[in-house]
């Protein structure tokens, strides 16, 4: 896993730098926990960095975001004061202090500075959405002059309390949740509205929060007769306090008086609700994937032409992300197309995805689309443009492991164009690359890539020299069938230098005959829904969709069996008149260790997009 930190050893002999970390080291283990969604973690992580320094804005505004999305709007808010007060015009931290303000409900203050980040930084869309929903959030609370009407009557005692309610506790930087009551005297955390206004408020939440209080109410759970029973019953509060801080905000944002008159609103017009519209196309795009993972390739484009006409007829307010769901719509018919072999409307779909990505600003799709556009012209044989393509997608790479594989295919491509020091040059970035993400399959793919390199360059002892690192290699992981074909191929390398040296002492030519260890990948038809990249979800889940098609492809996959064939049997078959041109190809493959090696590993990884 890329960017995570090896624990000590169990002797505690480590330094003192060790047990604690540098300040970059914490940073960057709660930048992971960010990516991740380890919030919690993520705030331990740059609470210890901030210790060590404490004038980092970026430690500030980052633990500010992670309390934002755990809820604790009051400690996100300090955190971006502290750093505004570092720089009053720092524009992340005024983001951060108008959206904690925003989730206290003090929509009014929360406005005035999305103005003041969108007066400084005028092309961000965070701060031009935060002033629409601030201005809307106001206008719900307060509503038209009509409906304020003003009496004498009642007392004071409302607005003493409200004042009391504003003052902040006293707060410290240590560790985060010290003044939390300990979890064996937390009482039951109640909320100040009645439970059909929470109902409504929590919507579909509301099943969460019954399940909650039935664990709470379950006394061989949460007796406090032990720490486990304490600990489960303080993450039951913590989860009922989240959820009543919620409803709370939202009766803030949008009281019940305008939400009645927004259904009212949208039963006149006959219009479904924005969220309905949203899980439609969830569902859609969801059926597209299943559809192109059963290799149902015609039916999901006919699902994504119907989604794409349905998207396209949606306001750009009714949809906020629009133009990221054509992209991806795009996409997954640029997918079809290609399993279907229709390369000319392949192409086509993947560079809309990539025009519309470029338009809006959206790197992840234009990552994705770049990478898409080098698959379709590898895959039609056009690897010189497959290699322009992906070498302008190198900048886009954010992990080791992204590199890697990124490495891996340009160097696939070199050597299918027989440009064999390209290859290995390739070959031996994605080798390092793979050392730092710290992937052992990963390492023994590129390593195979430069032992192909070296055998097409003639360099046979260098060739022997990294299938030996490959046959640790396939030990380490522990793969009997990686380990067999590895053996076989190293064995057959040498057999090529024996030959070599006696050819040179007979003939007084050390040269060897290239044709006879000429070998090219291969590949099958399942090998083409590994390519398939998962487009829907990274709008879902947030998380990097190429990432986990480039960590899956050095998963420990079954080998093929058919490389354990006998030798001498595929030397001497013969290939029908009748033959297709893929039948062919896999005949051809057959007549070798080296060809077995190269195409067990090739289609095991399941990275390569080289489809002949």
């Amino acid at each position: 896993m890329p960017g995570r930190r090896k624990g000590r050893d169990d002797s505690d002999m480590g330094s003192e730098k060790d047990e604690t970390g540098s300040f970059e080291t914490l940073r960057d283990e709660g930048m992971y926990f960010v990516h991740v969604q380890l919030y919690q973690k993520a705030v331990e992580s740059f609470t210890r960095a901030s210790e060590m320094n404490p004038e980092d804005n970026v430690v500030l505004v980052t633990r500010a975001k992670c309390y934002l999305q755990l809820g604790m709007a009051e400690n996100a808010l300090a955190d971006a004061e502290q750093a505004l007060s570092h720089d009053k015009d720092y524009i992340r931290g005024l983001l951060m202090k108008a959206e904690a303000l925003y989730q206290l409900g003090h929509f009014e203050t929360a406005l005035v500075f999305f103005h003041r980040g969108h007066k400084l930084r005028q092309e961000l869309g965070e701060f031009r959405l935060g002033i629409q929903k601030a201005q809307e959030a106001i206008n719900n609370s307060i509503g038209g002059p009509s409906s304020v009407k003003l009496d004498t009557t009642g007392d004071l005692t409302f607005f003493d309390k409200q004042e009391n309610s504003k003052k902040p506790p006293a707060k410290t930087y240590g560790k985060p949740g010290a003044q939390k009551a300990t979890q064996k005297d937390r009482e039951r955390p109640k909320s100040a509205a009645d439970t059909k206004t929470i109902k409504q408020l929590l919507e579909e939440l509301y099943s969460d929060k019954t399940y909650l209080e039935k664990l709470l109410n379950d006394e061989n759970l949460t007796a406090g007769r032990s720490y486990m029973e304490r600990e489960i019953k303080g993450h039951i509060c913590d989860g009922l306090e989240y959820l009543n801080n919620r409803a709370d905000f939202w009766r803030q944002q949008k009281p019940m008086y305008a939400r009645k008159r927004d259904r009212l609103k949208m039963r006149r017009s006959g219009k479904s609700r924005p969220r309905d519209a949203v899980h439609f196309i969830m569902q859609n795009l969801e059926d597209i994937d299943e559809a192109q993972a059963d290799g149902r390739y015609e039916a999901s484009l006919n699902i994504a032409k119907k989604l794409m006409k349905t998207v396209k007829d949606k306001p750009e307010e009714e949809l906020a992300n629009k133009w990221e769901i054509i992209a991806n719509i795009h996409s997954q018919m640029g997918n079809a197309y290609l399993e279907m072999s229709k390369y000319t409307p392949a192409i086509e779909n993947h560079e809309q995805d990539l025009d519309i990505a470029e338009s809006n600003g959206l790197e992840d799709a234009k990552s994705r689309a770049l990478d898409n556009i080098g698959r379709v012209h590898a895959r039609r044989g056009d690897f010189e443009k497959a290699i322009k393509v992906w070498e302008k997608k190198l900048p886009l790479s954010k992990s080791p492991l992204e590199k890697t594989w990124l490495f891996h295919e340009i160097g696939r491509c070199h050597l299918e164009n027989e440009q064999f020091d390209k290859a290995k040059e390739y070959g031996e970035k994605s080798l390092t690359a793979a050392k730092e993400a710290d992937d052992d399959g990963w390492q023994l793919h590129a390593t195979v890539l430069v032992a192909q390199a070296e055998v097409k360059s003639l360099d046979y002892s260098s060739a022997q020299t990294s299938f030996e690192e490959a046959l640790e290699l396939a030990k380490r992981l522990e793969d009997d069938a990686a380990l067999n074909a590895v053996n076989k191929a190293l064995e057959e390398v040498k057999e090529k230098i024996a030959k070599g040296y006696r050819a040179g002492e007979d003939d007084g030519d050390d040269e060897v005959d290239a044709k006879k260890v000429d070998y090219r990948p291969g590949e099958d038809d399942d090998g083409r829904k590994s390519a398939q990249s998962k487009d829907s979800k990274k709008i879902r889940a947030g998380e990097d969709e190429d990432e986990g098609r480039k960590s899956r492809a050095s998963s420990k996959a079954g080998y093929e069996d058919d490389f354990e064939e006998d030798k001498d049997k595929d030397e001497t078959a013969e290939i029908p008149d009748e033959t297709t041109h893929a039948e062919e190809e896999k005949s051809e493959q057959k007549g070798g260790t080296l060809i077995s090696l190269i195409a067990c590993l090739y289609i095991n990884s399941q990275p390569f997009h080289i489809l002949q």
